[in-house]
């Protein structure tokens, strides 16, 4: 029976590189498993074979493994740094605009709209990403340059940046996301015009990044707001965990329950298969395997860190 940590925040008693590396052998026993995001014609051309997981330590360390070095499309894995960013441009006035419960449905339904007037049920929803990418367009002069140097620094990698070509594939394969978009307009939840929000929103789904870069650029959560490398506050206390606690409650899709039931972390995942994960007071992590289970979730993404809080005993629970 697994014994919690007696001090969640002492790591000296793990050996992380060991538990890495078996989480890793195990995960690769699995490959084959899931099926890749083929409604996003770039996506559905990433091998499933692929595996890698990166810890972010407080004290700036990182542990990895696999392939944990190789670059994929983050997708909505970016909803967490954009709330981020929302949050510090308009404070609580953002929750007027979008709502804070599970939504229960796919990550990309229209039904909750209708009932609920257009106000999207959460933030990491495709609606309430959308919002949240209104409002990023409407409170900085250059949207996009904000959230690149964002992502950039909270990542220490100057050098991560779009995806010209995923961009251009989600854009010409959106339906969903237009009629999303539209119908938020038609209940005036839209500030800008709809193609220039849907423009701004495929921008942040198709950043580049690597586990390292990821498990480094969500590792403020962890501490209260702070960058462990540099010590800056990037974001208020309160604000992180008002983030953290969205990530446990709606960041895997309407997986949300199972996955707090199985992880005990919160979370946020993308449909490139990422999932970033963070142990309050202790450390972000990042897990990357492009086969998705039938919520749009990395399967062996959630198995390794199913894996993980058994093997260390590190989860909020």
């Amino acid at each position: 029976m697994r014994k919690p940590p007696h001090n969640p925040r002492d790591l000296s008693r793990l050996d992380l590189d060991d538990i890495l590396g078996t989480i890793d052998q195990e995960a690769r026993q699995r490959f084959g498993q899931g099926k890749v995001a083929d409604y996003i014609p770039s996506l559905a051309e990433v091998p499933r074979d692929r595996f890698g997981m990166a810890l972010a330590l407080l004290d700036g360390g990182v542990r990895e493994v696999g392939d944990s070095r190789e670059r994929f499309s983050i997708q909505s894995v970016s909803k967490v740094h954009t709330l981020t960013l929302a949050l510090q441009a308009v404070g609580d006035e953002l929750w007027q605009r979008v709502d804070r419960e599970p939504s229960g449905d796919p990550f990309n339904s229209l039904i909750q709209l209708e009932l609920e007037k257009g106000i999207p049920r959460n933030p990491f929803m495709n609606a309430g990403a959308i919002v949240v990418a209104d409002v990023l367009l409407s409170s900085y002069e250059d949207a996009e340059s904000t959230l690149l140097e964002f992502v950039r620094a909270r990542s220490g990698n100057p050098e991560v940046g779009k995806d010209e070509a995923l961009a251009s594939s989600e854009r010409e394969s959106g339906y969903r996301n237009v009629a999303l978009a539209n119908f938020i307009r038609s209940y005036d939840n839209l500030r800008n015009a709809p193609q220039d929000v849907l423009d701004f929103y495929y921008l942040q789904c198709s950043l580049r990044m690597d586990c390292v870069d990821l498990a480094r650029s969500a590792q403020y959560l962890a501490d209260a707001g702070r960058c462990g490398g540099s010590g800056e506050q990037v974001t208020s206390a309160e604000d992180a965990t008002r983030i953290n606690a969205m990530m446990m409650t709606a960041g895997t899709y309407d997986a949300a329950g199972d996955f707090a039931f199985y992880v005990g972390l919160p979370a946020k995942s993308g449909v490139g298969g990422a999932i970033v994960a963070v142990v309050p007071h202790v450390m972000a992590l990042c897990v990357w395997s492009p086969g998705l289970d039938e919520k749009g979730n990395s399967l062996l993404g959630r198995y390794a860190l199913h894996r993980f809080t058994r093997m260390t005993g590190l989860s909020v629970f």
